[in-house]
């Protein structure tokens, strides 16, 4: 209670009016003038009367205490066990702050920036955020729930703008372990079938088996080596890259029985194989129009190295002339087609026929170059029909189509069969999609038996005019044809020749974007794209395998002939693996160095130095045999001096709010009169007297 004034007359008026109360008094004193007492009493009442005193009381109400509860809910905390552990120890905590009627709890579920492509544990931004709006008088205390990997903790002399008990709730169990392993450093380019090296590290955090740890090393799906690492040491690998474009390497750690989580015991890295010096050999049969088509296409790239041999002279071309004076080399057939046939990339005969230049098993080097991953190409034309055709030589073996001795000579445009609208050799080709197709006619193809692989292209009577197929290891394409240097040409307006050329030649060389069956993934930030290239049907949901374990069916849609397609924004990151019918593949979703995954042991001790300046509580939420042993709610007023080594302190706020103020006016009514009354009374009688 306290007392105010509302005057009825300004204070400077008020002043005036006791100075001269007062003058009167003392002059009355001075000249010993009787009742001057009484009249001084009279007039200070009436002055009192007019500054109105009033009595006030406030109406305040208690404030309750604020206790922000923090909730990891970060990658690190999703294992089966830890979300157990959070939950029962979420149910208990609420369990006993409801006890206190006083307290007011702010839950706050804290999870991974889903805009961020480095995920983290962030507690502390979460608890500024639930306090933002708070005084920090009412805040009685914070609690965390989470496994102790925080990794925006602030320094143990920083102030956390509150001063009341931080406590920490671990999950987890003590003396966990886990194992997970890096990549260190690794080159992000490669050349093609040269040593590269990368270095790998296995980590070991808490009391691990000891031992070294088996790394198993896989390219592009394949197994490619076993290796043996020692936990906590650079581990050097030497590779080679397979093939030009995009290739994932894969390092996996066996599992540990009794480890926190498998999750981090995968790595993947994405290396861009580069092809140096790209040897194509060319031979022509003889001089023709189309021969000058393939020879510009391919000098035209600067990472092609061509050799090219045309026969001029076949062996029974005989008119006399002398040896001497014949300027033409010979053909180093032997060189070609025995010492150094695996040096090259890519053969090409291009209406090529069996005259006798090539001894008979040459044929069958050739043909075991291709079934070892080589690439042969077959560009045809009437010679392929012939008695001399090399379909009948052994390099038959690998052909894909036989020639049944007939040409189909008549005009035709080019078309894509079912099977060549889907293949990505010949999907998309400028001017396919009209009919006819926006390009020039060719007037020949020869005509084959029933052919194995793939027909991507039709002639005439849909006749085949683009096989493709695969032959042991190696690939071989049949362009039954020597009409495209028409489109080259631009005869009716040409055709899409350097790009049709240029896909051959690199699904030839096992190029992944031309793959027919393929199942690639990539991330764009928190971003899946999943892509699915088939010639077949439609192949059905890809399954995503999440870091945590959890599996996802999500459906593709056609987005092109044969390309099927599916976009998901990502709710965690790392390792994700994804499957559709007999293909998989890897793929790294955000950083790959992401904090989050450094590190999944549940521990105390990041938390330990802040709940010892706040004089907090640190325990684990589970005793050793697993069951919840959540401490209880002490709640105390005044400054906590000293941490409870049993229960979670929490310091009660004194903050009130006002509500209300009742005033009493002390001369109004009966008493103001009262005294009014009383003290001019008291003065009548005086001069009365």
């Amino acid at each position: 209670m306290t007392i105010g004034f509302d005057p009825f007359l300004p204070w400077l008026v008020l002043a005036g009016l006791a100075v001269l109360v007062a003058a009167l008094a003392g002059l009355g004193l001075w000249r010993g003038v009787r009742g001057t007492l009484v009249r001084t009493l009279a007039g200070f009442a009436l002055l009192a009367a007019l500054a109105n005193p009033l009595l006030m009381q406030e109406d305040r109400e208690q404030l309750s205490t604020v206790v922000p509860v923090i909730v990891d809910r970060s990658q690190s905390q999703q294992t089966p066990e830890r979300q157990a552990m959070t939950d029962e120890a979420l149910a208990g905590i609420k369990e006993r702050l409801a006890r206190f009627p006083r307290i007011e709890p702010r839950f706050v579920e804290a999870a991974d920036d889903e805009t961020s492509d480095s995920p983290s544990t962030r507690l502390f931004t979460a608890l500024s955020s639930a306090v933002s709006d708070v005084p920090p008088a009412r805040i009685g205390g914070a609690i965390f729930i989470t496994d102790g990997q925080i990794h925006d903790l602030p320094n143990a002399n920083q102030a956390l703008g509150f001063d009341a008990p931080l406590h920490g709730l671990i999950t987890g169990k003590a003396d966990e372990f886990d194992r997970r392993v890096e990549i260190v450093r690794a080159p992000r380019f490669g050349i093609v079938n040269e040593d590269q090296e990368l270095t790998l590290r296995v980590f070991d955090d808490g009391p691990g088996p000891g031992g070294a740890a088996t790394v198993t090393v896989k390219m592009n799906g394949a197994e490619i080596a076993t290796i043996s690492a020692t936990p906590g040491q650079d581990t050097p690998f030497s590779f080679k890259v397979p093939r030009g474009g995009n290739n994932v390497l894969e390092f996996s750690v066996a599992e540990v029985a009794g480890e926190v989580t498998a999750a981090n015991n995968r790595a993947v890295h994405l290396i861009e194989g580069i092809r140096e010096n790209l040897r194509v050999l060319l031979v022509s049969g003889e001089p023709h129009a189309g021969e000058r088509a393939w020879r510009n296409l391919l000098k035209s790239d600067a990472a092609v190295d061509l050799v090219h041999f045309t026969i001029l002279r076949p062996p029974e071309k005989q008119d006399g002339t002398p040896i001497n004076e014949l300027s033409l080399i010979a053909f180093p057939t032997r060189e070609l087609f025995v010492e150094k046939i695996n040096d090259f990339d890519l053969i090409i005969f291009d209406r090529y026929q069996h005259r006798g230049v090539l001894p008979i098993l040459y044929y069958d080097y050739i043909a075991q170059y291709v079934e070892k991953g080589g690439a042969l190409l077959i560009a045809a034309g009437p010679e392929h029909a012939g008695e001399d055709s090399i379909a009948m030589t052994p390099l038959s073996v690998v052909l894909p189509a036989a020639p049944t001795g007939v040409m189909d000579e008549k005009p035709f445009y080019p078309r894509l069969s079912e099977a060549g609208k889907k293949h990505p050799v010949t999907r998309g080709l400028d001017g396919a999609d009209q009919e006819p197709p926006q390009w020039g006619r060719w007037f020949r193809t020869v005509d084959v038996e029933r052919p194995q692989g793939q027909t991507v292209m039709v002639g005439a009577d849909d006749h085949p005019l683009l096989v493709l197929n695969r032959a042991g290891e190696g690939r071989v394409a049949m362009l039954l044809s020597d009409q495209g240097w028409l489109w080259a040409r631009g005869f009716e307006g040409g055709g899409p020749h350097v790009a049709l050329y240029r896909r051959i030649a690199h699904w030839l060389m096992k190029e992944p974007a031309l793959e027919e069956e393929a199942l690639t993934a990539r991330a764009s930030g928190r971003t899946l794209e999943i892509t699915r290239q088939t010639i077949g049907d439609d192949p059905g949901p890809a399954t995503i395998r999440y870091p945590s374990g959890r599996t996802e069916s999500v459906a593709m849609t056609l987005s092109a002939p044969g390309l099927y397609r599916a976009e998901q924004r990502m709710d965690e990151t790392g390792l994700f693996e994804i499957a559709n019918g007999e293909l998989s593949t890897l793929v790294h979703v955000g950083a790959v160095d992401a904090p989050e995954f450094k590190a999944m042991v549940s521990t105390t001790e990041t938390l330990l130095p802040l709940a010892e300046k706040t004089h907090g509580l640190i325990t684990r939420v589970t005793d050793a045999a697993g069951a919840l042993t959540l401490p209880s709610i002490l709640p105390v007023r005044g400054q906590v001096r000293t941490a409870d080594p049993d229960r979670l302190t929490i310091r009660m706020t004194d903050e009130t709010v006002l509500k209300g103020i009742n005033t009493l006016p002390l001369f109004a009514g009966f008493l103001g009169a009262a005294v009014l009354l009383f003290a001019f009374a008291s003065m009548w009688w005086r001069e009365g007297r």
